[in-house]
């Protein structure tokens, strides 16, 4: 693809960076999500190896047609880091001061992570002007040891338990429409435990 079609598909999907900044994005991403060892039989010990194979998981390396399914996930990341506000933009986005931005980030009011000497609030949690309308409910349920991203992609994928207009929607759609925070809470409960 080339650099011109790049920068079109970024900002088709409403990316304010340029084709370069995105891979620069991409291959940081790649770096820190993905792990050098190509092997994934590696990572365990032969009873390991044993007891995952027993259960049905392939711990056979990929073949080079295969696409790897790590690229995915460093694309999903890359895409959470660039549509994430700074303190700054968040303030202009709601109105406030920026050390209100702080101020509820220090009272789990707002997520976010510290980047590069500042912070990252993920965009999924701002509406046309304001804050998501019930996030203040729904924040302390989300799973404090879940990496953003998984945060990011149960905020933001429909979801069987939540209904607009008889089809699923996402926790924030869902929000949006104003629908209960406490159903949404209920579901961030569950992230990150077994099925």
């Amino acid at each position: 693809m080339s650099s011109a079609a790049l920068e079109n598909v970024l900002a088709r999907a409403g990316l304010k960076v340029t084709a370069g900044e995105f891979l620069s994005l991409v291959e940081d991403a790649a770096k820190r999500l993905t792990s050098p060892q190509a092997d994934p039989a590696a990572h365990f010990t032969a009873e390991e190896r044993q007891a995952l194979s027993d259960t049905g998981l392939d711990l056979t390396e990929l073949g080079s047609t295969e696409a790897d399914p790590r690229a995915r996930t460093v694309a999903e990341q890359a895409v959470l880091r660039d549509t994430a506000l700074s303190v700054q933009q968040a303030a202009e986005h709601i109105g406030v001061d920026s050390s209100r931005i702080r101020h509820r980030i220090g009272e789990h009011r707002l997520m976010g992570w510290k980047d590069r000497g500042g912070w990252r609030l993920p965009a999924w949690q701002f509406g046309e002007s304001d804050v998501l309308p019930g996030l203040e409910a729904v924040l302390p349920w989300l799973p404090g040891d879940q990496p953003a991203l998984v945060l990011a992609n149960f905020m933001t994928t429909p979801q069987e338990d939540l209904e607009v207009g008889g089809k699923p929607v996402s926790p924030r759609e869902w929000l949006l429409a104003g629908g209960d925070p406490q159903r949404v809470a209920e579901l961030a409960a569950t992230i990150g435990t077994p099925a």
